[in-house]
């Protein structure tokens, strides 16, 4: 089902691109391609939660690149960890993991230093995890207590993301926006056994579908493009 639905979200956001592409070469201000565009951002958001949780603490980073026709490649990464304390479970663990993609802008660009977007997206990502030693408790009305103790492992988590937002320039080279994600792990059989309470940059390893939300502080930086004379 997961396969079906992932590939049903490439063909709409295929079609989506094409036609919006068709349109805004009738339609769209002819902006010509005269500066390069680099954005640094820090999700704010995480930030803020990390304060409110004891459980689990996240940071995440994300850089795109503008290439042409109001097309961005991005790159994000970032780290965390998660400590889980139940009286029957605990466990600590904690991850890296990196992220890449593209965002297409869904509004044409008004004049050349119009940098303002909203946006759909694509992301792959992959997590890095190490889980410490899990200690379990089980309490039978038969057996009594049993107690014990679960190996400590590293396994790699694999996911893809569908995303949306909008970035807006407050003042010269400030950006803030947010994102919407949809996350669909890939390969969440691998950990059935003990999955992962919390895996930074996915969310709950439990779940093979989850929804985040992202709030971004950023900067840009510019240059002029060089043309060939």
């Amino acid at each position: 089902m997961l396969r079906y639905s992932i590939s049903i979200l490439f063909i709409l956001l295929s079609v989506f691109t094409y036609a919006q592409d068709v349109e805004e070469e009738a339609e769209r201000p002819q902006i010509k391609d005269s500066t390069h565009q680099l954005r640094l951002g820090v999700d704010a958001f995480k930030i803020v939660t990390n304060q409110l949780q004891t459980q689990r603490q996240s940071y995440e980073l994300i850089f795109d690149y503008y290439w042409k026709k109001d097309l961005y490649f991005v790159a994000e990464g970032g780290w965390g960890n998660a400590q889980l304390d139940y009286t029957d479970l605990a466990y600590k663990s904690s991850n890296t993991f990196f992220k890449l993609g593209f965002d297409k802008s869904i509004l044409s660009r008004l004049t050349s230093k119009d940098w303002d977007l909203a946006f759909i997206g694509l992301r792959y990502g992959m997590g890095l995890v190490e889980r410490g030693d899990a200690f379990y408790s089980i309490t039978d009305s038969l057996w009594g207590t049993t107690s014990g103790t679960v190996a400590g492992t590293n396994f790699t988590a694999h996911w893809l993301e569908i995303t949306g937002g909008v970035r807006v320039e407050m003042v010269k080279n400030i950006f803030v926006g947010w994102n919407v994600r949809g996350k669909f792990i890939l390969n969440g059989k691998k950990f059935k056994e003990l999955p992962p309470y919390y895996i930074a940059g996915y969310g709950n390893g439990e779940k093979n579908t989850i929804f985040d939300f992202n709030v971004y502080l950023c900067y840009a930086i510019r240059w002029k493009m060089k043309h060939p004379k």
